[in-house]
């Protein structure tokens, strides 16, 4: 009998071709999970499926892991329906639904046309209602698992950044109300907050952010930090160990949560 945690089990990451949910899917996978990951380029989810069919580290599973790389804009309700077909047919069941896809960038108010906010919008919150809503008919009852990713601003506001923070507010909302309908299928449904992780998409909120305050990245950079308490940068598999536990039987009592992993950042 297999010692893998989640042997057995399939797992769908949004947006697993990169960054945290690239970190997200990878531990899902060496926990003996069949992983499906989806994003926009192509190029980019067939590199990191290879990747993520060789193990971080073979002692711990072999090589081969079961890996689907499916195309899929989550802006797009047809494509989270195509997606959903497509794993159904391959394994029957989900057990795991990670909701990650996401986009940041600076929106002030003042800022012309309404753009921006929509692409954030629809990227961040209709993106992850169109995939759950695909894939909830077909998720294990009892024991599904539906973990969404906010951010610590799910949790306070930053000027500049309305859509954003718009979003990720929601994104709280809309787990706390989905746990209460999923309750009576066994299915939890739990949101993380992150902090300041190092991913590209940090970096590149961090030079937005600096050339709004009119600093440099480096300063930037410095006062960021500052602001954590543990006086440092997570990394993506800090939140993907997290995920992890969610996902296992251990966490079935814990739903409608939005837990914090910012480094004392916010404790809200």
């Amino acid at each position: 009998m297999s010692t893998l945690p989640l042997a057995g089990r399939s797992a769908l990451v949004t947006g697993g071709g990169r960054g945290i949910g690239f970190a997200i899917a990878r531990r899902l996978a060496d926990s003996g999970a069949r992983v499906a990951i989806c994003g926009r380029d192509r190029q980019r989810l067939a590199a990191a499926a290879d990747q993520l069919r060789r193990p971080a580290d073979q002692r711990q599973r072999p090589a081969g892991a079961e890996v689907i790389a499916h195309p899929c804009d989550v802006r797009r309700p047809e494509d989270a329906q195509s997606l959903a077909g497509a794993l159904t047919a391959a394994w029957g069941s989900i057990h795991i639904l990670v909701n990650n896809a996401g986009i940041s960038g600076r929106n002030p108010i003042s800022e012309s046309g309404d753009e921006h906010w929509r692409d954030i919008l629809a990227t961040n919150l209709d993106g992850l209602y169109y995939v759950t809503k695909a894939i909830v008919p077909h998720m294990q009852s009892p024991g599904g698992r539906i973990i969404n990713l906010s951010s610590v601003l799910g949790r306070f506001g930053v000027a500049g950044y309305t859509a954003y923070c718009a979003s990720k507010h929601g994104i709280i909302g809309f787990t706390r109300a989905l746990a209460l309908e999923l309750a009576g299928r066994g299915i939890t449904v739990n949101a993380l907050c992150p902090g300041w992780v190092a991913t590209d998409m940090a970096w590149q909120g961090m030079r937005e952010s600096a050339a709004g305050m009119g600093i440099t990245f480096e300063e930037f950079r410095r006062q960021a930090i500052a602001g954590v308490p543990i006086g440092r940068i997570l990394e993506p598999a800090e939140v993907a160990e997290l995920v992890l536990y969610l996902a296992s039987d251990a966490a079935s009592g814990i739903t409608g949560q939005a837990i914090n992993l910012c480094g004392g950042q916010t404790m809200d």
